[in-house]
């Protein structure tokens, strides 16, 4: 059986830089990004309300019901849209669509692979126990938590650095992208395992850039 990147990792962020970008859009996108924050909060009510019908579906079936992982799913798509176009990438000026959906035309995607089935005991201890590695990590790229997503910390200094350096350069650093890239998918892969929409335990890995690694090679015999 071939191996496909899909495979190998559950969770697909993607990313392009957009060029040219604005040297000063940037210092007013927050207020731009209002009327999302405000639809986010609710979303975000709502993305906790159907965990919690997950986790139960999950322990008692093994399986995370399809209408109710298609809507969460949607809801980090959304955020990382909105999050890319703001204060965690600064990476585009194109205005994030108000959906749900995957919006493969934007540059900022995310997909996750529907599970056919997940374990009944992982989902008791993998949002708190097995996660907590990882929360302490990430606790350092994303700081304080906001209208469903993250600010304050490290992807967003580096952020307001790439959009400072744009200012006076009118280029976007490639490497800083790069770097900014690979710790919002670090994040969004942690979001999703502690969301319940995956078993797959997410690396200890910094993948940089705006498309996913590869898969490895298959093993030869």
């Amino acid at each position: 059986m071939t191996t496909t990147p899909a495979a190998y990792d559950p969770v697909r962020v993607e990313a392009a830089l957009d060029s040219p970008l604005s040297r000063w859009l940037w210092l007013v996108k927050w207020l731009l990004l209002i009327p999302h924050y405000i639809v986010l909060f609710f979303l975000w009510i709502a993305f906790l309300l159907v965990s919690v019908v997950a986790f139960f579906a999950i322990l008692i079936t093994e399986r995370y019901p399809r209408p109710l992982f298609d809507f969460n799913v949607g809801v980090l798509r959304w955020t990382w849209r909105v999050s890319y176009y703001g204060y965690s990438a600064l990476a585009t000026d194109r205005y994030p669509p108000f959906s749900l959906g995957a919006e493969p035309g934007y540059p900022a995607r995310l997909d996750i692979v529907y599970p056919e089935r997940l374990s009944r005991g992982l989902v008791l201890v993998k949002w708190w126990l097995l996660a907590i590695p990882h929360y302490i990590v990430i606790g350092f790229f994303v700081g304080g938590y906001r209208a469903g997503w993250w600010d304050g910390g490290l992807v967003s200094v580096l952020a307001i650095i790439a959009a400072v350096i744009l200012a006076f350069t009118e280029k976007y650093p490639k490497d800083l992208f790069d770097l900014v890239i690979g710790l919002n998918r670090w994040v969004l892969r942690v979001a999703a395992y502690a969301s319940l929409m995956t078993d797959a335990y997410p690396p200890f890995r910094l993948d940089m850039g705006g498309s996913e690694p590869a898969a490895p090679p298959l093993p030869r015999y």
